[in-house]
């Protein structure tokens, strides 16, 4: 247990602190977990692997489970995947229990927090040893499979890959380095951009560009104004919270989590689509499934519960395969990649002591949120109508001097995190999806090495089909996902068009 003596005070201060931080990214609508740690992300630089490592689980954490603040208070859900929060929450709070609704949310967010930790500790190092025995193929076909998976995250199938192909695009611009196979040439790019991107793009500013600037890019355009506080429910004098409440909830506390915890693992599916799975499976299977959306304490738990399980669910591919679960780990990837490590099946193994440092942030930040949002939720609560013409120039200073520190103080990061915080702005305008893009990025490197690598050694296409059982097994998961993409996105489309209907 030597990673002990690596828990110093400072260790859980910064876990602490980035909980908080990411409890008020999270309650104020149009900020997000991922904003959060995209943002923060610089800070990094200058603490050591674990304290770094516990600012941003932190932030994790506190990023999503801050979102049900406003769905219940204000009917906005501060995270996509508080939706479905909104749907029980707000008519409770308007019910004249804002209290009662918040304090179940909160304790529903720590059970699923803390399940999904569990499941994490013991599922990530068997899936790790397990795919330590990939070859160069299985490791492009992993890949592969997360790029086919990420067509899910857009509501449009074929905007989905062309996001997805993009970010592969832009993660190639540069040297092709004789190291993975290539001839050391420049590539994809004018000679007068030779100087400034000779390694290409670095990965930090283009993440703070696209899920830091752009946002604060989309706020300014729909114009900040002082924000209104009429629709906001006051919470005191309200009919007060008891855990009674909680009575007969278990099997839905388990469930919603397990499926938060699932949905967290599969790459590219979301913490939407998490708590609307949750909470469709509980109104099924619900005595009185006729209240639910009337202010149904079962609703919350549901949704609560398992859009925070996403949190451990989610690091499950990301420390065993090296694969980002969803867009917030993407970004934690910028972490890892700033202290000179590589996630993947050897990270659990050869970095022990950082592997359990990490789960003991991972725990104690649940428990900061639930204490500083449970017994101090009457203050949290204030911060939805924070003015943001005073919060965004303070993140946009973050940001500049961030990108500028990142790399020992090169001007072109700068410009970086300016051209992708603009094109992340005008990327939902044209159609292109901003975490399918990244995830390409982050991963589209990484494809290429592994693919060349294949043919050099095999010196043919048709060992990617024949070489082992393990090979077999992953086309009929790239196959499965395909055919789930295209199912959810018809369904999707007539759904939408059944509500239209509806309209007219």
């Amino acid at each position: 247990m030597e990673f002990l003596a690596l828990l110093s005070p400072e260790f859980f201060l910064l876990s602490a602190a980035g909980c908080l931080v990411g409890i008020i990214f999270g309650a104020i609508p149009g900020m997000t977990a991922t904003m959060a740690v995209a943002v923060c992300l610089p800070l990094t630089y200058s603490l050591g692997l674990h304290e770094g490592l516990a600012l941003l689980l932190g932030l994790y954490v506190g990023g999503i489970s801050g979102g049900l603040v406003p769905a219940i208070l204000l009917n906005i859900p501060g995270t996509p995947s508080s939706i479905t929060t909104t749907f029980d929450g707000h008519p409770m709070a308007k019910a004249g229990e804002p209290e009662k609704a918040l304090k179940i949310c909160i304790v529903a967010s720590l059970v699923g927090g803390l399940f999904s930790a569990v499941v994490l500790f013991f599922f990530a190092p068997m899936l790790a040893d397990f795919a330590i025995k990939f070859s160069y193929i299985e490791k492009f076909l992993i890949i592969f499979f997360a790029l086919t998976v990420i067509a899910s995250l857009s509501q449009n199938i074929l905007a989905g890959i062309f996001s997805g192909l993009l970010g592969v695009l832009l993660a190639l611009i540069g040297t092709y380095d004789t190291s993975n196979g290539g001839n050391g040439e420049y590539r994809l790019m004018f000679d007068f951009m030779v100087p400034y991107l000779e390694t290409g793009f670095s990965l930090l500013p283009v993440l703070i560009g696209l899920f830091g600037l752009a946002t604060i890019f989309e706020e300014a355009e729909k114009g900040i104004k002082a924000e209104d506080s009429h629709n906001q429910i006051k919470l005191k004098g309200h009919k007060p919270f008891h855990f009674t409440v909680f009575r007969g909830q278990i099997n839905n506390l388990i469930r919603s989590s397990s499926i938060g915890t699932f949905v967290g693992m599969l790459p590219g599916i979301g913490g939407s689509a998490a708590s609307v799975l949750a909470y469709s499976q509980q109104k099924n299977l619900s005595k009185n499934p006729e209240k639910m959306g009337k202010g149904a304490a079962e609703g919350m738990i549901a949704s609560e519960s398992a859009n925070n399980a996403l949190t451990g669910g989610a690091l499950i591919p990301l420390l065993s395969l090296g694969i980002p679960g969803d867009s917030t780990t993407a970004v934690l990837i910028g972490a890892f990649t700033l202290q000179g490590l590589q996630v993947g099946p050897l990270f659990i193994g050869e970095h022990m002591d950082t592997w359990y440092s990490m789960m003991a942030a991972l725990l104690f930040a649940n428990f900061v949120m639930f204490g500083a949002m449970f017994f101090a939720i009457r203050y949290i609560a204030k911060v939805v109508m924070v003015p943001k013409y005073i919060l965004y120039p303070i993140i946009i200073m973050m940001c500049v001097i961030g990108a500028y520190a990142i790399n020992y103080g090169i001007m072109f990061d700068v410009w970086t995190l300016l051209i992708f915080g603009v094109f992340g702005w005008l990327a939902g305008k044209i159609g292109i999806e901003v975490a399918p893009l990244v995830i390409g990025f982050i991963l589209g490197g990484s494809a290429e090495v592994y693919f060349v690598k294949s043919i050099e050694s095999y010196g043919s296409l048709s060992i990617f089909f024949t070489k082992s059982p393990i090979a077999v097994v992953l086309w009929l998961l790239i196959l499965a996902s395909v055919v789930f993409s295209i199912l959810m996105h018809r369904k999707n489309k007539r759904l939408a068009n059944q509500v239209e209907e509806a309209n007219a």
